[in-house]
């Protein structure tokens, strides 16, 4: 048990390891790196179940027992299960947990042939994200780019290190019925609340809401999301229009739901904007 629980912990520390170098775009344990030490540790876990390794204080093993066989067939399942995330497959069962498709060597499958590719030119500014859709990272130009197509803005407060963020956008925007909406109904804005990269001198300043400085950009998204929403939430999602205003006046924002739920609140807003 205690051999089982160091793996196992082992595995959880590449994960917080993976956290901190996304939160500070180091890009050291990209994608495929991180899938490849996680096969080797978990493989190397099946090995020792089905008793090919032993550590010096085991007790000697005569037999496997049919639940140490059943638990070795099961981590060796999830071995392999891992291994075609190499080359770009999402990995639904798991994918909140290793780091996004998009933080990787081949982002858009190798040979850039992956469901995530976008052909054409990306407007300024703009970004593919998951599933291929038009993302923009900076506020101005995202709000510039939809005053230009006359499309509504979601905000999508999100973080490089958040489970549940990456739950939503590989369960939920890639399901038929709310990607052509995000893909062609509005204009996606993804501002990151860890985004550790220092803000310029002269745009530092001393939250109102909070009385926190507000040193970084991910500072700067945080206080925008509570001094305006009253939350921090995340993933925090809100439809508005052209000027800032919430589109869904009456749930103004959203975040972990259902498929359904959030179709709902999509073609609400939508709806509202077009009136």
């Amino acid at each position: 048990v205690k051999v089982v629980l160091g793996f196992l912990e082992l595995a959880l520390a590449f994960k917080f390891l993976s956290n901190a170098d996304l939160v500070l775009q180091l890009h050291f344990l990209e994608r495929e790196v991180f899938l490849a030490i996680w096969i080797a540790i978990f493989g190397t876990l099946a090995f020792y179940l089905f008793g090919k390794i032993t550590l010096p204080h085991d007790s000697p093993l005569t037999h496997i027992s049919v639940g140490r066989l059943l638990f070795g067939l099961l981590v060796l399942s999830f071995t392999i299960y891992l291994i075609p995330g190499l080359w770009g497959a999402p990995l639904k069962l798991i994918n909140a947990f290793p780091p996004s498709i998009e933080y990787s060597e081949s982002p858009f499958g190798l040979g850039g042939s992956g469901r995530n590719a976008r052909t054409g030119i990306l407007p300024d500014g703009a970004k593919s994200g998951p599933h291929g859709i038009i993302v923009f990272e900076d506020y101005n130009k995202g709000l510039a780019y939809a005053k230009s197509v006359n499309k509504p803005i979601m905000l999508d407060f999100t973080g490089y290190a958040c489970v549940n963020c990456r739950k939503m956008e590989s369960n939920v925007w890639s399901d038929p019925k709310i990607l052509p909406i995000l893909n062609n109904e509005v204009v996606l804005i993804s501002l990151y609340v860890d985004d550790k990269r220092d803000l310029p001198k002269n745009q530092q300043f001393v939250s109102k809401t909070t009385g926190s400085e507000i040193e970084t950009v991910g500072d700067k998204w945080t206080d925008f999301m509570i001094s305006k929403y009253k939350t921090n939430t995340q993933p925090l999602y809100v439809l508005t229009d052209l000027e800032g205003e919430s589109l869904n006046t009456a749930t103004p924002t959203i975040s972990y739901v259902s498929i359904d739920e959030y179709e709902t609140w999509l073609k609400n807003g939508v709806s509202n904007f077009k009136k």
